[in-house]
């Protein structure tokens, strides 16, 4: 008989829920914004939509958050009003009756990765997210790196500046420059207007210069970020999601250059840089598996 897991993508702006079979395949799926007022309603409309999931053959829980997980399944997300605690595993455990896992969502994209993406064959594997923030989910030898208070792959933090600016203090130096909020600031200092990534995106594939110089310079400037995690960790292959990942090779072919320039030249050679084919699957199958694996389902 097949074990299923009912598992919740956690956004800051959309939560993904969707029932999973111990085989990775997805049986059901639904989708909701994520309550802007943050709170005990975040965790009320995750449970809303997982009701509406299939219960049969469920063992598990799993969700995966925008942030820190705590040991004892409480959570600690920025980008989410009122989660400086949030007791979320404890909550969902005691309606739904069942086991409760909660990670960070970039440990489930990248264990989605491994397990049914591009990494498959992998046992050092990097998932690099880059959307709102960037975050990285990290194996080595075929283990989770998670750092000695889950904090590890806070990749937005990572120093890819000589001077420090006010802006760092909040989000990071590589996440104030790279990430999609940060692309977006700096091509509104170009075009003198507000500037979404996607726009900014579709102006550069219509071959606007402009436009491709600034996704050019953030994908200089992720490139420096990606050439530390391959000199540091050697993987075999770094993939690239989330919404800025959108961009493709507009993006990634300047951050390739800059990393065969800066890393360790072994290193470089060995790593490939790709972009994820999953999209939104990899940290909903992530989250399953982490369940699968951690209740021995």
């Amino acid at each position: 008989m097949e074990h299923f897991a009912l598992v919740a993508d956690l956004g800051g702006t959309k939560i993904a829920v969707a029932r999973v079979g111990s085989t990775g395949k997805i049986t059901h799926s639904l989708l909701a914004p994520t309550p802007p007022a943050g709170g005990a309603g975040v965790v009320e409309t995750i449970a809303n939509l997982l009701t509406q999931l299939p219960a049969q053959g469920a063992c598990a829980i799993g969700v995966g958050v925008p942030g820190v997980a705590y040991p004892d399944g409480s959570v600690w997300a920025p980008n989410i009003s009122g989660w400086k605690r949030m007791p979320l595993a404890r909550m969902l455990g005691e309606q739904f009756k069942l086991p409760v896992l909660v990670d960070s969502d970039r440990n489930a994209f990248v264990t989605g990765e491994k397990w049914h993406g591009l990494a498959q064959d992998c046992s050092d594997v990097i998932f690099v997210m880059i959307g709102t923030g960037i975050g990285a989910g990290i194996i080595s030898g075929g283990r989770l790196l998670r750092g000695h208070g889950e904090l590890s792959g806070c990749a937005g933090w990572m120093a890819v500046r000589d001077k420090f600016l006010l802006g760092y203090e909040a989000v990071g130096c590589l996440e104030f420059h790279a990430s999609g909020t940060g692309i977006a600031r700096a091509a509104r200092q170009v075009f003198h207007e507000p500037m979404t990534t996607q726009h900014l995106v579709e102006l550069a594939r219509a071959g606007d210069e402009k436009a491709m110089q600034t996704i050019a310079e953030a994908g200089r400037i992720l490139g420096l970020g990606l050439a530390n995690l391959v000199s540091i960790l050697n993987p075999q292959i770094i993939v690239v999601g989330g919404g800025v990942a959108a961009a493709g090779n507009l993006l990634l072919t300047p951050a390739r250059q800059t990393l065969r320039q800066w890393a360790q030249p072994l290193a470089a050679k060995q790593v490939r840089v790709v972009r994820s084919h999953m999209g939104s699957r990899a940290g909903i199958l992530g989250v399953a598996k982490l369940c699968f694996d951690q209740f021995q389902l």
